[in-house]
């Protein structure tokens, strides 16, 4: 207990001394340094919108049925082809596994042909996972409802000001990921959310500011945003029931912050090692 304590206080230390390094602006952005795996299993971790209808509290204009952007899709496939990947998960709940399979199943009789079912699954998933010859695709979502509206709500008495301040102008601090998402094709958006100060940006307006609003005495905002940061969790502890060895590679395609949660958790991770998502988007 002694040493575990020692440990813990030498860590804490630390961490007040040297504090986060900026990224330099001559690296390239990207999820890890390097693709050069050793005994970690490699993963690609893809943020992506919804190329469909959508619950999510903001979408971009994006018609799936649209030939040319079928094909735009297919293309993305192709290029993240180039990782190979052995396991793909999408962002679909685990219990409707028998639909996403016989889904995929579907596709494979006449994979010449676009589908768009569930957005981005139909038009980038499917494609991906026919061109490497998969029987099968894992969901790993798990829904879990939170009201990221909760600091407007309320009578915020913990920091309304950082609050307020925020919403007005979200992009202030990141300038050079302030785009208008509609104005971009494809794989303009698709760099984009995945340019690592994105993700960061993401994880903040869906959960951490959250964390500067309450009512005296109480945690509402915080409370909001714990719960999803649960949903991830349980969205990596899903990803953690698959069965993989170290010669599998993970493609994981998700909602963009679901991603950046995931960004988190790999980093960190004593099993997984994350690739740079920009070499293959070009």
């Amino acid at each position: 207990m002694k040493n575990i304590l020692t440990l813990i206080i030498i860590t804490v230390f630390f961490s007040c001394v040297e504090g986060n390094k900026p990224i330099k602006e001559s690296e390239n952005p990207s999820q890890s340094k390097s693709d050069t795996i050793s005994s970690k299993i490699p993963v690609l971790n893809f943020a992506t919108f919804h190329m469909g209808k959508t619950s999510d509290a903001n979408s971009t204009e994006f018609d799936e049925n649209d030939r040319k952007n079928q094909q735009d899709a297919k293309r993305i496939a192709e290029m993240i082809s180039k990782f190979k990947p052995t396991i793909i998960c999408v962002e679909y709940p685990t219990e409707k596994d028998s639909i996403l399979q016989n889904e995929y199943k579907k596709f494979l009789k006449n994979p010449s042909e676009p589908v768009s079912w569930y957005g981005e699954i139909g038009l980038v998933a499917f494609p991906l996972a026919q061109m490497n010859g998969l029987k099968k695709i894992y969901g790993i979502d798990h829904k879990m409802s939170y009201n990221y509206r909760i600091a407007r709500e309320i009578e915020n008495e913990i920091d309304s000001i950082t609050v307020n301040n925020y919403y007005e102008n979200p992009f202030k601090d990141h300038p050079e990921i302030d785009a208008d998402m509609d104005s971009l094709n494809l794989l303009e958006k698709l760099k984009l959310m995945n340019h690592p100060k994105f993700l960061d940006f993401l994880i903040v307006v869906n959960a951490d500011i959250l964390a500067y609003a309450g009512t005296e005495g109480n945690f509402e905002g915080a409370d909001e945003a714990a719960k999803y940061y649960q949903r991830n969790l349980r969205i990596y502890s899903n990803l953690n029931r698959i069965p993989m060895t170290n010669d599998d590679r993970v493609f994981i395609l998700s909602g963009g912050s679901h991603t950046a949660f995931l960004r988190e958790f790999f980093e960190r991770s004593p099993k997984y090692e994350m690739v740079d998502t920009f070499q293959y988007l070009d």
